[in-house]
């Protein structure tokens, strides 16, 4: 494997548009997200991404190949379904950045990947002005049917890069996830790290 990643900004993310919603179906779909993917949503989503001021999108590639990828982007420029519950606890957003999701094929896993990708988001961020960063995981139970014997629990990981779960801070974000016949909300915990 030849790995290289890449920041790509606004508009340097369209040729890669149908990549990387391939991607996130194929990420999502598996365990914690179980997502049921659509992929006309997926293209709207992130051309919608790819034109918000001061974003950015982590891309790895093997040999051109799109097998992982990372956002970035303000705060202010999120759904009312994350925004709202950040304002509403207090923490200003005129210096906060969001990362969105980091999703990774599974046999590229375990390879520091994950770690570029919070470096070049974090850098990224600061080089913005930035103060704080968050993000929200999606909250599962423990004994959730679904949920693989191999699971891993990201929070050591996260906790390692500084992050630490806000107290009383979620979200829900509504989607169809496997065996659901449409959508349904999902609670998620924000993280955040001051910088």
């Amino acid at each position: 494997m030849t790995i290289t990643i890449h920041k790509f900004e606004t508009a340097e993310i369209e040729p890669l548009l149908n990549d990387l919603a391939r991607l996130r179906i194929t990420v999502f779909a598996e365990w914690p997200y179980l997502y049921d993917g659509d992929h006309e949503y997926e293209a709207r989503y992130l051309a919608d991404f790819a034109n918000a001021s001061d974003a950015a999108m982590i891309v790895a590639l093997d040999e051109g190949m799109v097998v992982g990828a990372a956002t970035v982007s303000p705060m202010s420029a999120q759904s009312s379904e994350v925004l709202e519950p950040v304002k509403s606890h207090g923490i200003g957003i005129d210096r906060t950045f969001y990362f969105g999701e980091s999703v990774l094929l599974r046999e590229y896993r375990g390879q520091g990947i994950g770690h570029a990708f919070f470096d070049l988001r974090e850098q990224h961020a600061l080089a913005c002005g930035a103060k704080r960063a968050l993000f929200a995981a999606v909250i599962r139970p423990h004994a959730h049917p679904m949920r693989p014997w191999e699971a891993r629990d990201l929070s050591l990981f996260w906790r390692g890069r500084g992050y630490r779960p806000v107290e009383d801070l979620t979200c829900e974000i509504a989607w169809k996830e496997h065996g659901e016949g449409a959508e349904s909300p999902k609670p998620l915990q924000f993280w955040m790290r001051e910088f």
